[in-house]
């Protein structure tokens, strides 16, 4: 086995269920094309809740992918993640030939902010309604954050390290993190990423507790970043699961390798103390490019956090200045989440998603519904940018004070 400081993790596979599209290409077709899918809440038992406007996927059975036997004892969240893990496995030609003898080779890692709120909702509804002989057996995993790393996990006969990161948004990045880890430490593959349900009605009410949740009923205007009109978040359901390999044993078995995870950092500023998380992403930021060996004007693309909240996105324009120097007024910066909604820990893998397409196709996706930037910041609106993307630096926030940054670099079919 090669050792830690060779062992690269790279991305050969990827699948997408999110607002815009239930597969990677319809995804990809509708970021490129700034095209923006936010709209009112039509979720059952949601009609009237002061939130008015999300990221809802839409034409998702997950029967089409998902055998009964596994639909029955989970969550919208995890049909989900199973979806795409599918997808990507599909995507990197990833089949049980190839770890049938060496099934300990293969991880799970997830990252969830919610967990499975419709089927608990569900289940909590029959207790005090009909009494608890009417609970079913599988409330007791269903609802549960590690729910979707273990179900990916029996259903795909994954036997390798496993894990879930329970966090905030940032918490997506993290996982990708925990992957790359895995892999240096000897792991050859990870099924790797996030995906949220959060528009039940249990987990709307909880999400009213936060400030920075737009009420705003146009989806025009709702969610709109960097800008003087900028009122808050919209949230949305969805994800993207990538399957990570050791990149030696990608290539010998014949894989594409579609991008690299460079580096990583993440820190901690506290619950909506966004002057603070200022200093706190710089410092994220800085530490990524540290960790990919990466210098500031190497930077091609920047995936914003955009959280849509003034003194936020003020204090994240700010942090890219601080941590990207004179080059931040140069590079191209990017949200195509305001076209989607922000699917909490599912959120920065998307934009995961989309920058490694980003780089394959040599175009920056617009930021949909945003015109008046008000930062100084070259934010790309209106419609995509052709431009030659060889390194890309994605950025997270959560709304309980976590900041993260990934440099991702251009895929190669070997080691630079």
């Amino acid at each position: 086995m090669s050792s830690p400081e060779t062992r690269r993790s790279v991305v050969t596979g990827m699948g997408v269920i999110a607002p815009n599209g239930v597969s990677t290409e319809t995804f990809w077709k509708a970021t490129v094309e700034g095209i923006s899918v936010l709209d009112r809440v039509t979720r059952e038992g949601c009609e009237h809740l002061p939130l008015k406007v999300a990221g809802e996927v839409r034409g998702f059975d997950p029967a089409d992918l998902i055998e009964e036997r596994y639909l029955v004892q989970t969550d919208r969240f995890t049909h989900f993640a199973m979806a795409a893990a599918n997808l990507a496995l599909d995507d990197a030609r990833l089949g049980r030939a190839d770890y049938n003898d060496s099934p300990f080779a293969v991880g799970v890692v997830t990252a969830a902010g919610s967990g499975g709120g419709e089927f608990g909702q569900r289940e909590l509804q029959r207790l005090w309604g009909q009494g608890s002989r009417h609970v079913g057996p599988y409330q007791s995993i269903a609802w549960f954050y590690a729910a979707s790393t273990g179900q990916i996990s029996i259903r795909g006969g994954f036997k390798g390290p496993c894990g879930v990161v329970a966090s905030d948004e940032a918490g997506g990045l993290d996982a990708l993190a925990h992957a790359a880890r895995t892999i240096r430490r000897g792991t050859d593959a990870v099924v790797v990423g996030a995906a949220e349900a959060p528009l039940a009605p249990y987990s709307v009410v909880c999400q009213l507790g936060y400030d920075d949740l737009s009420k705003l009923d146009d989806p025009a205007r709702a969610y709109r970043p960097f800008t003087d009109g900028a009122c808050g978040f919209v949230p949305a359901e969805g994800g993207a699961m990538l399957i990570v390999e050791e990149e030696a044993a990608a290539v010998s078995r014949g894989a594409s390798v579609r991008a690299v995870l460079a580096g990583h950092a993440a820190t901690f500023t506290g619950a909506s103390l966004w002057e603070a998380s200022r200093e706190g992403l710089a410092h994220a930021i800085r530490g990524a490019l540290a960790d990919a060996r990466c210098a500031p004007e190497e930077i091609d693309v920047v995936f914003a956090d955009a959280l849509g909240v003034p003194a936020a996105d003020r204090a994240e324009a700010l942090a890219i200045a601080d941590a990207l120097g004179r080059h931040a007024s140069q590079v191209p910066v990017t949200a195509p989440k305001t076209g989607t909604g922000r699917a909490y820990c599912g959120a920065p893998v998307l934009d995961t998603a989309a920058a490694v397409l980003s780089m394959e196709q040599g175009v920056v996706p617009p930021t949909p519904n945003v015109v008046d930037v008000c930062h100084d910041l070259d934010v790309v609106t209106g419609r995509a940018r052709p431009a030659e993307l060889r390194t890309a630096l994605v950025l997270s926030r959560g709304l309980m004070g976590s900041n993260a940054a990934m440099v991702l670099r251009k895929g190669s079919p070997s080691p630079s």
